[in-house]
């Protein structure tokens, strides 16, 4: 019997780019869509995520949060779907690389920029990204060397990840919009479940627009 797979997200949140690994991945799944500061915060949720934060996924019984180990997990868990090098793979070091790359020094570095709370150029040795001049120029190679993906001809989740944050940083003045960043976003973008991921989160972003007090 198949195990469940069950989505908590807000289409407000990172639990776009979990929608768009599991549109990628081609299963089924059910979506829990919860409130900022209401059922986020409930006990049942927080029994699944502590931090009551989205996303978070639920395979049978075994939970997974943060977005990145998201991806991994279900890259792993539907091999089926190329979307990770098999292990053993030589491709596997460059898809580790740029995939926590994006949930550490990148992440990390956005949301300090986007805060005003950057490391003072003589404390950036103390930061784990370092200087947020460096994480771009570290992110545009990635980006610029895609060919056309981070694993060669393999679209894998580091893709969408990294890709995921790229977009998401240009959209709201974070990342700078350099031609790398663009191209590279623009040509992942265009795959049919990013679209069908985009499609469903935004028809869901409408319906809690319109009923902002009432949780899924």
């Amino acid at each position: 019997m198949t195990e469940t797979l069950t989505l908590y997200t807000n289409p407000m949140s990172r639990g776009r780019i979990a929608r768009w690994m599991l549109e990628e991945v081609g299963c089924s799944y059910e979506t829990v869509v919860l409130d900022y500061g209401t059922t986020m915060k409930d006990a049942d949720y927080l029994a699944v995520n502590p931090m009551g934060k989205v996303p978070a996924i639920k395979h049978g019984d075994t939970v997974v949060t943060e977005a990145a180990a998201i991806c991994a997990y279900l890259a792993d868990a539907f091999p089926d779907a190329g979307l990770a090098p098999p292990p053993g793979n030589a491709m596997r070091g460059p898809y580790y690389r740029w995939l926590f790359f994006g949930a550490g020094p990148v992440e990390a570095a956005v949301t300090a920029k986007s805060l005003g709370l950057l490391a003072p150029p003589e404390r950036a040795a103390n930061a784990g990204y370092g200087r947020f001049e460096d994480v771009l120029d570290a992110l545009e190679s990635a980006a610029r060397s895609a060919s056309p993906y981070l694993c060669g001809e393999q679209f894998t989740a580091a893709d969408l990840y990294l890709g995921a944050q790229i977009g998401w940083g240009m959209m709201f003045g974070t990342i700078e919009k350099r031609p790398a960043f663009e191209e590279y976003h623009a040509r992942i973008a265009e795959r049919p479940a990013a679209k069908r991921a985009a499609a469903l989160d935004d028809a869901l972003m409408a319906q809690v627009q319109q009923s902002p007090q009432q949780a899924s």
